[in-house]
């Protein structure tokens, strides 16, 4: 009898499990449609493009022409631009946004803590910090063309500008968000001010801090490419500011979509090292 039993359980429970798609399934067939449509949708926006300045809809002169862009962007990989070879000057913009980023976060972060966990010097620095994070940043890209010349350290310390406050303003609600009562424990246990802020703040807000850092680096390009399209002898920004000095709104495209692969890479790279996909900022 219990084979029976048994039997009949399998033969009820078998079709079931096979008319329901496993999740795995289910996943792949939701990702190729999403991609599909992807694609259909940028086809249907470049085809549409392209048709509207053929037929005259759109001027090509003022608004480009992808055709005329992809052979902007095939000049400049083959031939090289003005300022020198494309690959350098997509080098100079990326060093740039590296350096002002890693500046940007470590300063972010010290400051971040140290004003977190001092609750005087955060009353005493309060209102400097308001009135300078109300201020638009990119203003500050010919004060510092003027002040640090044309070459790299401008527009570093503007990307530097951008990346601090995201990174100051996540780390300074991540310590002040700590357990008070995970605090009051390690207190009691004896731990030292410097162990409590090494081993239990800086490790309890860090999930705040990474947030930040997926926003902060599309900001450090921000700023590197505002400061080159200020004043620079190299870099994406530059091309972007002599291709619309020159009415050529190809060339401005081009770089514009140059700019967009870059960030689109470097936000992929991001994704991969940090294992998930970008967090919202708490800003």
């Amino acid at each position: 009898m219990s084979a029976i039993s048994n039997e009949s359980k399998e033969t009820t429970t078998a079709p079931e499990s096979q008319g329901v798609p496993s999740t795995t399934t289910a996943r792949r067939r939701r990702r190729i449609i999403v991609n599909s449509l992807r694609v259909l949708l940028l086809v249907v926006l470049i085809g549409g493009w392209e048709l509207a300045t053929r037929v005259g809809i759109i001027d090509p002169f003022f608004w480009g022409q992808p055709s005329g862009i992809w052979a902007q962007i095939v000049t400049w990989a083959t031939e090289g631009t003005a300022q020198g070879p494309l690959w350098e000057q997509i080098l100079v913009t990326l060093e740039e946004t590296v350096l002002g980023f890693l500046i940007g976060v470590v300063l972010g972060v010290i400051c971040g803590v140290v004003l977190g966990r001092n609750q005087f010097l955060a009353d005493v620095l309060g209102p400097y910090v308001k009135v300078a994070n109300s201020i638009p940043r990119v203003t500050l890209a010919p004060l510092l063309a003027i002040g640090l010349g044309l070459g790299m350290q401008s527009k570093v310390a503007l990307a530097v500008v951008l990346v601090f406050f995201i990174v100051f303003f996540n780390a300074f609600q991540g310590v002040r968000e700590v357990d008070r009562n995970l605090l009051a424990n390690a207190r009691i246990l004896g731990a030292s001010q410097r162990r409590i802020t090494t081993e239990v703040i800086i490790p309890s807000a860090l999930s705040w801090i990474i947030a930040s850092l997926h926003t902060s680096f599309s900001f450090a390009l921000v700023g590197a490419v505002v400061g080159e399209f200020v004043g620079a002898i190299q870099g994406i920004g530059l091309m972007i500011q002599n291709a619309g000095s020159n009415f050529n709104a190809n060339g401005v495209f081009a770089a514009m979509t140059i700019l967009a692969v870059v960030a689109l890479l470097s936000d992929a790279l991001k994704t991969a090292c940090s294992g998930g996909g970008p967090r919202p900022s708490a800003t």
